[in-house]
């Protein structure tokens, strides 16, 4: 089955990009690409400056980003934050190529976690110009780009979100399984796997690439 998406990528000159969340360098998505690679899409990794740079800013770095891509698609899996910053671009940029969005464990609906940490001095200036982004969630009232999206969310609950107060419910040890909702989605799937554990999950992987390649994440 990969093989087969494989060649059908390839031909149709699709390409994804990556874009990871709040304090990671692109190399944190070396795994992810390689796999997605593996069944024949062009991948390039996207980094942005969380910290120092808002939403709109790292929107902005996202479009110059991929303007000069030659792909005919161009595919988003927007990883936490990531998720957050494709959304962000297509509110300020809507003209984009055809192409699918995935999020993993990205905090649609806000993140109660972050809220916690920004309660501190030292945790606001760690969350930098991307709190508003995420407490309580800057993106929610924009409306979802009309592209075939599908969400990715993690619930072994192993993470920094555990040792903070009010993380009731399923979650990936830092977003809780009803932050990443959106209503637009076309499909949602799970996995027991922290927050961190979805980007080196080969089912998560596998999951991305039937999306991708269907729309769907199940056969």
């Amino acid at each position: 089955m990969v093989q087969q998406r494989s060649v059908a990528a390839v031909g149709r000159n699709e390409t994804v990009v990556l874009v990871n969340g709040l304090w990671m360098p692109a190399r944190v998505l070396t795994v992810l690409a390689w796999r997605l690679r593996r069944c024949g899409y062009d991948v390039r990794s996207f980094t942005y400056r969380s910290i120092a740079c808002s939403l709109r800013e790292n929107a902005d770095l996202l479009q110059r980003f991929i303007d000069p891509l030659p792909a005919t698609a161009t595919h988003f899996v927007g990883y936490s934050l990531g998720g957050i910053v494709v959304h962000a671009l297509f509110r300020y940029h809507p003209q984009q190529r055809p192409g699918r969005i995935v999020t993993l464990g990205s905090p649609h609906q806000g993140s109660r976690a972050a809220a916690s940490v920004a309660q501190f001095s030292l945790g606001r200036r760690l969350l930098g110009k991307s709190l508003p982004a995420l407490t309580p969630g800057e993106a929610r009232s924009w409306p979802w780009p009309p592209r075939e999206t599908g969400i990715i969310a993690g619930t072994r609950k192993l993470g920094i979100g555990c040792m903070l107060p009010g993380q009731t419910g399923l979650s990936d040890g830092t977003v809780r399984l009803v932050e990443t909702q959106l209503a637009d989605a076309k499909d949602r799937i799970s996995f027991p796997v922290s927050h961190f554990g979805l980007l080196t999950s080969l089912k998560v992987a596998q999951a991305i690439c039937r999306f991708l390649g269907t729309g769907r994440f199940r056969p």
